[in-house]
């Protein structure tokens, strides 16, 4: 539905640390006021009544896998971008291990003229770095694109940055955001040669926590760490894993000064390697989803904001390919379409407040990216807002999975909340299960 003037009526909005009874008037793609109690001021105006749901700025996903090009059996921006807007994710910045790899300004901008006509959601996308491209990440500029993304283990589609030199070389050279995949591949090399020597191919995927191991990534994210400390560099981890690792990073300051940052993904909240035995290789992730208590102390850090924001790193891959021997399934999964109401469960269990859900899902991937007039309901700012209801139980199966791959890890979950509406730049796109505008995604654009 494209309206010039919306009006949201009795809406409990969850915005800045406060949940508040209101209203909101969209104008075009901005929001123009939010209130109390608006009324329509002529028969124009669409009005839209929410009978006391939630209301939250659109999610902001900062690190996914749609696949295209060159993977698109798998996924594709369009399936995967309509996918997320099902889940109340109104943007994303995709990963460049595709194929092939976005480590050129060419490929970079291949990538967003295939978003400008396909994606559901708005978008960007983070550049690849390598051990021999400085030359092309030095042309990046800065305000159009979202990081630079360095893999400093190896994951799908190998872009593995494993030359100390180079390494220190990109960390001193650019004042791109970096973002990173830690964990240390000797350690994992040492570790897949023992467990194959013992079991060949088909090693029990209860081992994988083991191979990916604690120490594996404490080694990787403790270097990185130390590296941006050294040269300056502002510094973003990927999907932390380990109790241990939480204890690198700090709550002292607020998070627009600091420069070193964290990211924990829905996966490692909800899981633990309790679930291989029955999940199997469908929570195969790199780095692997790890014990209990591993996950307690992830969502103590998340609490008390040594953890900054809250991502997917959805990464399908089709269920044949994952039901492969432990050796060659690989890590990775759907996610985009159920992170916000498997974050809506973990409130309704009292693990986490509705304010602090927002704060780490809306608020802080646009602080930390410094993403224009996005992540708040704030006047003036773009009308990407979700209304959740939660209280309207369903069950995750195979007819409401919107992925390309056709499955979810959370087949067989119930979740007490849903999704009803979305709106991205002012445009209600999708409501009660259906899409109504495919085209109204922007670019993000960053106030660097």
């Amino acid at each position: 539905m494209k309206a010039k003037t919306i009006l949201i009526k009795n809406a409990k909005i969850i915005n800045e640390g406060k949940v508040k009874e209101g209203d909101i008037l969209i104008e075009g793609e901005y929001i123009k006021e939010v209130a109390d109690s608006i009324s329509a001021k002529s028969s124009d105006v669409v009005v839209i009544d929410v009978e006391g749901n939630y209301v939250i700025p659109g999610v902001i996903d900062d690190q996914v896998h749609f696949r295209e090009p060159g993977l698109t059996h798998k996924a594709d921006i369009g399936t995967e971008s309509k996918a997320a807007i099902a889940g109340g994710i109104t943007s994303f910045i995709e990963m460049p291990n595709t194929v092939p790899q976005t480590t050129t300004i060419e490929k970079l901008e291949e990538k967003f003229e295939i978003a400008s006509k396909t994606s559901y959601a708005n978008y960007s996308f983070m550049f690849g770095g390598t051990n021999d491209n400085l030359e092309e990440i030095l042309k990046v500029d800065e305000k159009n694109v979202a990081a630079l993304k360095l893999f400093l283990g190896s994951s799908t589609g190998n872009m593995l940055v494993d030359n100390p030199e180079v390494l220190e070389k990109i960390f001193s050279s650019t004042n791109l955001l970096i973002a990173v995949h830690c964990e240390d591949e000797a350690t994992i090399r040492a570790n897949m040669e023992e467990f194959t020597s013992k079991y060949g191919e088909d090693i029990p995927i209860e081992n994988h926590p083991i191979i990916r191991s604690e120490e594996a990534c404490y080694l990787s994210s403790s270097k990185a760490i130390e590296l941006a400390k050294k040269t300056g560099a502002r510094l973003h981890v990927f999907h932390l894993s380990t109790a241990k690792e939480t204890k690198l990073f700090s709550n002292k300051i607020p998070l627009k000064d600091k420069k070193i940052t964290a990211e924990v993904c829905i996966h490692h909240l909800w899981f633990s390697d309790e679930d291989y035995s029955k999940k199997g290789t469908l929570i195969k992730w790199n780095p692997a989803v790890k014990t209990a208590h591993d996950r307690d102390e992830l969502w103590k850090a998340l609490l008390d904001n040594r953890i900054d924001v809250v991502a997917t790193d959805h990464a399908p891959h089709t269920l044949e390919e994952k039901k492969n021997v432990y050796t060659k399934a690989p890590s990775g999964g759907p996610l985009v379409q159920h992170a916000l109401v498997a974050m809506m469960e973990s409130y309704h269990r009292g693990r986490i407040s509705l304010e602090k859900m927002v704060e780490k899902m809306c608020h802080n991937p646009a602080i930390l990216f410094q993403i224009e007039k996005r992540g708040f309901i704030r006047e003036g700012y773009f009308a990407d807002l979700v209304v959740v209801d939660a209280n309207s139980p369903w069950t995750v199966n195979k007819d409401n999975i919107l992925y390309k791959c056709g499955w979810s890890p959370f087949e067989g979950t119930t979740f007490k909340s849903r999704v009803t509406h979305t709106f991205l730049n002012g445009t209600l796109v999708y409501n009660n299960f259906k899409f109504l505008n495919g085209n109204a995604a922007k670019r993000l654009t960053f106030d660097r």
